[in-house]
Protein backbone atom coordinates (compact mmCIF):
# COMPACT_ATOMS: atom_id res chain seq x y z
CA UNK A 1 0.00 0.00 0.00
CA UNK A 2 1.18 3.22 -0.91
CA UNK A 3 0.15 6.56 1.49
CA UNK A 4 -0.12 9.83 -0.15
CA UNK A 5 -0.25 13.18 2.10
CA UNK A 6 -1.31 15.88 0.23
CA UNK A 7 -0.66 19.57 1.40
CA UNK A 8 -2.84 22.44 0.20
CA UNK A 9 -0.38 25.03 1.02
CA UNK A 10 -0.64 27.55 3.38
CA UNK A 11 -2.42 31.03 3.27
CA UNK A 12 -0.66 33.01 0.61
CA UNK A 13 0.18 36.49 -0.52
CA UNK A 14 -2.81 37.39 -2.61
CA UNK A 15 -0.77 41.05 -3.10
CA UNK A 16 1.85 39.09 -5.67
CA UNK A 17 -0.76 38.08 -8.04
CA UNK A 18 2.20 36.10 -10.11
CA UNK A 19 0.87 32.56 -9.17
CA UNK A 20 3.99 30.37 -9.79
CA UNK A 21 5.98 33.08 -7.44
CA UNK A 22 3.37 34.00 -4.86
CA UNK A 23 4.98 34.02 -1.10
CA UNK A 24 3.20 32.48 1.79
CA UNK A 25 2.17 35.51 4.10
CA UNK A 26 3.68 35.53 7.89
CA UNK A 27 0.00 33.41 8.95
CA UNK A 28 1.21 31.16 6.36
CA UNK A 29 5.13 30.65 7.55
CA UNK A 30 3.92 30.14 11.00
CA UNK A 31 1.32 27.67 10.47
CA UNK A 32 4.00 25.65 8.05
CA UNK A 33 4.81 23.88 11.67
CA UNK A 34 0.98 22.60 11.93
CA UNK A 35 2.57 20.58 8.67
CA UNK A 36 5.69 19.86 10.16
CA UNK A 37 3.32 18.29 13.84
CA UNK A 38 1.16 16.26 11.85
CA UNK A 39 3.63 14.78 9.54
CA UNK A 40 6.38 14.34 12.27
CA UNK A 41 4.91 10.10 12.72
CA UNK A 42 3.98 9.85 9.58
CA UNK A 43 7.04 7.68 8.27
CA UNK A 44 7.63 9.31 5.31
CA UNK A 45 10.04 8.40 2.71
CA UNK A 46 9.72 11.83 0.02
CA UNK A 47 8.67 14.89 -0.69
CA UNK A 48 7.41 15.89 -4.11
CA UNK A 49 5.62 19.69 -4.39
CA UNK A 50 4.21 21.72 -7.21
CA UNK A 51 6.65 24.37 -8.26
CA UNK A 52 4.98 27.06 -7.38
CA UNK A 53 6.81 29.15 -4.23
CA UNK A 54 4.12 28.65 -1.67
CA UNK A 55 3.90 24.88 -1.93
CA UNK A 56 7.44 24.39 -1.53
CA UNK A 57 7.79 26.96 1.22
CA UNK A 58 4.76 25.01 3.10
CA UNK A 59 6.66 21.65 3.23
CA UNK A 60 10.15 23.19 3.84
CA UNK A 61 10.18 23.63 8.17
CA UNK A 62 9.12 19.37 7.75
CA UNK A 63 11.65 19.34 5.06
CA UNK A 64 14.19 21.14 6.81
CA UNK A 65 13.58 19.21 10.16
CA UNK A 66 13.40 15.56 8.69
CA UNK A 67 16.27 16.52 6.36
CA UNK A 68 14.36 15.86 3.40
CA UNK A 69 14.65 17.55 -0.35
CA UNK A 70 11.60 18.42 -2.00
CA UNK A 71 11.62 17.33 -5.54
CA UNK A 72 9.70 19.60 -7.58
CA UNK A 73 6.90 18.07 -10.40
CA UNK A 74 5.81 20.71 -12.60
CA UNK A 75 2.46 18.76 -13.54
CA UNK A 76 1.48 19.38 -9.64
CA UNK A 77 0.79 22.76 -10.15
CA UNK A 78 -2.73 25.11 -9.78
CA UNK A 79 -4.95 25.15 -12.71
CA UNK A 80 -3.54 27.04 -15.08
CA UNK A 81 -5.76 30.52 -15.11
CA UNK A 82 -6.01 34.15 -14.71
CA UNK A 83 -7.84 33.80 -11.47
CA UNK A 84 -5.76 36.60 -10.22
CA UNK A 85 -8.38 38.94 -12.32
CA UNK A 86 -11.12 37.78 -10.61
CA UNK A 87 -12.26 40.16 -8.05
CA UNK A 88 -13.27 38.00 -4.30
CA UNK A 89 -16.91 38.47 -4.95
CA UNK A 90 -16.70 36.42 -7.93
CA UNK A 91 -15.15 33.85 -6.93
CA UNK A 92 -17.95 31.33 -6.01
CA UNK A 93 -19.41 32.51 -9.31
CA UNK A 94 -16.71 31.20 -11.22
CA UNK A 95 -15.47 28.03 -9.15
CA UNK A 96 -19.59 27.08 -9.94
CA UNK A 97 -18.69 27.62 -13.35
CA UNK A 98 -16.02 25.22 -13.55
CA UNK A 99 -17.50 22.48 -11.08
CA UNK A 100 -20.73 22.96 -13.49
CA UNK A 101 -18.56 22.21 -16.34
CA UNK A 102 -15.47 20.17 -16.19
CA UNK A 103 -14.73 21.59 -19.78
CA UNK A 104 -15.84 25.41 -18.81
CA UNK A 105 -12.54 27.55 -19.25
CA UNK A 106 -12.21 31.41 -17.50
CA UNK A 107 -10.20 33.56 -19.45
CA UNK A 108 -8.46 31.24 -21.66
CA UNK A 109 -6.90 29.02 -18.84
CA UNK A 110 -7.04 25.53 -18.41
CA UNK A 111 -10.45 23.64 -17.56
CA UNK A 112 -11.04 21.28 -14.29
CA UNK A 113 -11.18 18.35 -16.85
CA UNK A 114 -7.45 19.07 -18.21
CA UNK A 115 -6.22 20.49 -14.88
CA UNK A 116 -7.71 16.82 -13.17
CA UNK A 117 -5.99 14.46 -16.22
CA UNK A 118 -2.81 16.67 -15.54
CA UNK A 119 -2.62 16.35 -12.32
CA UNK A 120 -3.61 12.84 -12.36
CA UNK A 121 -1.37 11.31 -14.58
CA UNK A 122 1.60 12.97 -12.92
CA UNK A 123 0.20 11.51 -9.31
CA UNK A 124 -0.43 7.54 -11.39
CA UNK A 125 3.62 8.30 -12.60
CA UNK A 126 4.59 9.00 -8.57
CA UNK A 127 2.34 5.93 -7.55
CA UNK A 128 4.70 3.69 -9.95
CA UNK A 129 7.89 5.26 -9.46
CA UNK A 130 7.41 4.85 -5.66
CA UNK A 131 4.95 1.86 -4.45
CA UNK A 132 4.23 0.99 -0.62
CA UNK A 133 6.21 4.41 -0.15
CA UNK A 134 4.78 7.36 2.25
CA UNK A 135 5.01 10.34 0.52
CA UNK A 136 4.29 14.20 0.66
CA UNK A 137 2.70 16.49 -2.58
CA UNK A 138 2.43 19.95 -1.67
CA UNK A 139 -0.28 21.06 -4.05
CA UNK A 140 -3.17 23.72 -4.44
CA UNK A 141 -6.85 23.73 -3.67
CA UNK A 142 -8.09 23.35 -7.20
CA UNK A 143 -5.74 20.77 -8.21
CA UNK A 144 -6.17 19.13 -5.12
CA UNK A 145 -9.93 18.78 -5.07
CA UNK A 146 -9.90 18.28 -8.82
CA UNK A 147 -7.64 14.69 -7.50
CA UNK A 148 -10.28 14.10 -4.83
CA UNK A 149 -13.18 14.34 -7.50
CA UNK A 150 -11.33 11.58 -9.81
CA UNK A 151 -11.53 8.79 -6.92
CA UNK A 152 -14.50 10.26 -5.32
CA UNK A 153 -17.66 11.82 -7.91
CA UNK A 154 -19.47 12.73 -4.90
CA UNK A 155 -16.97 15.70 -4.13
CA UNK A 156 -18.26 18.83 -6.01
CA UNK A 157 -18.58 22.34 -6.16
CA UNK A 158 -20.01 22.58 -2.25
CA UNK A 159 -17.45 20.42 -0.75
CA UNK A 160 -14.75 22.27 -2.62
CA UNK A 161 -16.17 25.61 -1.14
CA UNK A 162 -16.17 24.11 2.25
CA UNK A 163 -12.23 23.71 2.11
CA UNK A 164 -11.37 26.59 -0.33
CA UNK A 165 -10.06 28.63 2.61
CA UNK A 166 -8.47 26.34 4.67
CA UNK A 167 -4.71 26.79 4.60
CA UNK A 168 -3.24 24.37 5.33
CA UNK A 169 -5.24 21.32 4.28
CA UNK A 170 -4.08 17.63 4.17
CA UNK A 171 -5.38 14.97 2.30
CA UNK A 172 -4.44 11.46 2.92
CA UNK A 173 -5.11 8.51 0.23
CA UNK A 174 -4.29 5.16 0.34
CA UNK A 175 -3.33 3.30 -2.78
CA UNK A 176 -3.24 -0.46 -3.84
CA UNK A 177 -1.18 -0.08 -7.25
CA UNK A 178 -2.63 3.03 -8.77
CA UNK A 179 -5.98 2.58 -7.14
CA UNK A 180 -7.48 4.54 -4.25
CA UNK A 181 -8.80 2.48 -1.75
CA UNK A 182 -9.13 5.48 1.47
CA UNK A 183 -9.42 9.19 1.45
CA UNK A 184 -9.47 10.82 4.53
CA UNK A 185 -9.50 15.01 5.06
CA UNK A 186 -7.68 16.62 8.33
CA UNK A 187 -8.45 20.32 8.99
CA UNK A 188 -4.57 20.90 10.99
CA UNK A 189 -6.61 23.94 13.26
CA UNK A 190 -9.13 20.94 14.75
CA UNK A 191 -7.44 18.14 14.87
CA UNK A 192 -8.36 17.85 18.64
Amino acid sequence: MTTIYFIRHAESDYSVRESRIRPLTEKGMADCRLVTKFLSDKNIDIVLSSPYKRSVDTLKDFANKYKFDILEIEDFHEIKSKFEKIAEEDFSTVMNSLWSDFNYRKHDGESLAECQSRNIAALEKVLTQHEDKNIVIGTHGIALAAIINYYDNTFHFDDFMHMSFIFPWVVKMTFDGINCTNIEKFDLFNLG
